[in-house]
């Protein structure tokens, strides 16, 4: 299908459902207000529809591309309203599979080989078809059961083509909404642009997957399948096959005699253990690609697949987010207005008397509820159309996690209804925040800063032999000279202030090492307390110094 078959077969697909009526008609220019108001699909009845329903539909006929950009954009509840997101997160990626004859042919182009060399058995009716690829169960040479994921032929072409043509509706969007400078449309495009080719590269994938199984290795919590690499390409990925029961499947769950408080209870645990222990996470949880190990009923482990799409936090964002959900749980709603604004969440310029007395008035009539019957990922959804008001731009960085999120919550309540994901959550964040300041912490950002002080300082010298070249050759100006002159002795207070920290890290990292020695901590233990004042005393003195 040509680009502009495309083009037409979306106008179609806009004037069956009157999608027109989705648009701000009033902010629109007046010639194309217009042309709107003129256009066609005024034919059309509008179906009897909500337009979430409308919406979902459309974006079902469009095909895959469309589906999975709606399954992303379900999430987004500072894009839609609730009513339109609800409906979106029933969205099926319904796509028939390919031949076999295709798959057997990307397999062997990509391994350079014939099917029937590579596997003992290969399954020519795939397991599973969704719009990005299929999966074939198939036996290896050496008897491992296995799946095989095959990329969906053409695919690339087709994502390429739809994605032109939503950069182009994002572009008007931003341009003639009132909201779409601060919504970035097109950012939103972007960032599924990422992660759509993302899953276009099955040896990403395959790392991801192999990340987590690191992460995980041995734990009772979740099951990582191992990735065969000898049999993985871009295009082909090979996988160990798993067996286990569908994580919706509650009745069959209760039927093997799974510990269900257990099971949503570890859910969570999950879920922070890789936002905040790993910073890597699997952000696609949907019921699909859950399933439990049942082996042990009464200590059930989960099983995941699917890694196409993962989720990292840089440790700022880490941190901060930490520290607004405890000051969630305490009720500080001023800890969490400021933590915004520190963290750049919401411009610097925003008023924190106000900010603070709006999210107040979000979470009082919340936290009035049993903490049980409080749903953790909803509100946040709140607290975000909150801070929406303050013109919080979009954090991609956040919006992975907050679907992670939703998903988990939804999970573990479909499991245990009476799961309460705060008490299980505050405990971990606490101890988390405790080993990220506490003394262990600083003695572990030392050693791994320490050799980097040491390789840099050499360089100040000569960094100060530059800023007196440039001295030399400055022009005549004053305020040249000045801000030269300035230059100058910030890079001489650097010097001294790193060489004074570098000498108190030497020092601490030298006692703490030397501590963990047997024969060290006799004199440890021996040096009286006025020995230990005066090394603090002299320890301060260096640090007073360096100010």
């Amino acid at each position: 299908m040509t680009r502009l078959q495309r083009l037409f077969r979306i106008a179609w697909v806009f004037c069956r459902y009157r999608l027109d009526t989705f648009l701000p008609l009033s902010e629109l220019p007046a010639p194309l207000k217009v042309f709107f108001l003129l256009a066609p699909w005024h034919l059309f009845p509008q179906p009897r529809l909500s337009r979430g329903d409308r919406l979902r539909l459309a974006l079902e006929e469009l095909g895959p591309v469309f589906v999975k950009f709606g399954q992303i954009l379900s999430t987004r509840r500072d894009l839609l309203p609730d009513d339109m997101a609800e409906s979106l997160k029933t969205l099926q990626d319904r796509v028939p599979p390919f031949p076999s004859d295709q798959a057997r042919g990307i397999i062997e182009t990509s391994l350079g080989a014939p099917v029937a060399d590579l596997f003992a058995q290969f399954s020519p009716d795939p397991m599973a078809s969704a719009s990005v690829a299929q999966v074939h169960a198939a036996t290896l040479r050496n008897g491992q059961k296995v799946v095989v994921k095959v990329l969906r032929p053409g695919i690339e072409k087709v994502i390429r083509q739809d994605l032109a043509l939503m950069y182009l509706m994002a572009g008007l969007l931003e341009k003639y909404w009132s909201e779409g400078k601060r919504l970035h449309p097109v950012e939103v495009v972007e960032d599924y642009d990422s992660t759509i080719h993302d899953e276009l590269d099955l040896q990403r994938e395959a790392a991801n997957a192999s990340q987590l199984r690191r992460n995980f290795e041995n734990s009772s919590l979740i099951y990582i399948p191992f990735i065969d690499w000898d049999y993985t390409r871009k295009t082909v990925l090979v996988m160990e096959r798993v067996h286990g029961i569908p994580i919706a499947d509650t009745a069959a769950l209760k039927a093997a005699g799974a510990d269900m408080k257990v099971l949503a209870e570890k859910g969570v645990e999950i879920f922070f253990t890789q936002v905040f222990r790993d910073s890597f996470f699997h952000a696609d949880m949907h019921p699909g690609n859950i399933f439990v190990d049942v082996s042990n009923p009464a200590d059930p482990r989960y099983i995941a697949i699917d890694f196409g799409i993962v989720g990292t936090l840089a440790p700022d964002d880490q941190s901060y987010l930490a520290r607004n959900l405890l000051a969630f749980f305490r009720r500080d709603y001023r800890q969490v207005a400021q933590l915004h604004i520190q963290s750049g969440w919401v411009p610097p310029d925003t008023r924190v008397n106000e900010f603070e007395a709006a999210i107040r008035t979000v979470c009082e009539p919340i936290f009035e509820k049993p903490l049980k019957d409080i749903s953790f990922g909803h509100f946040l959804l709140r607290l975000f159309q909150t801070a929406r008001r303050f013109n919080m731009e979009v954090q991609p960085q956040l919006v992975l996690l907050q679907k992670t999120l939703l998903n988990v919550e939804g999970l573990g309540r479909q499991l245990y209804p009476e799961l309460d994901l705060w008490s299980t959550a505050q405990p971990f964040l606490e101890t988390w925040m405790r080993k990220r300041i506490g003394p262990s912490a600083l003695i572990r950002s030392l050693q791994s800063h320490l050799p980097s002080w040491l390789e840099q300082s050499p360089e100040m010298p000569q960094l100060v032999h530059d800023a007196l070249l440039q001295l030399r050759h400055a022009g005549p100006t004053e305020q040249q000279n000045r801000a030269t002159l300035e230059l100058l002795r910030e890079q001489q207070l650097r010097t001294e202030r790193r060489w004074r920290r570098t000498a108190v890290a030497a020092l601490l990292v030298a006692g703490a090492l030397a501590g963990t020695q047997p024969e060290s901590r006799l004199w440890v233990e021996a040096l009286p307390a006025w020995g230990w004042a005066l090394f603090a005393i002299a320890g301060g003195l260096v640090l007073r110094g360096g100010r």
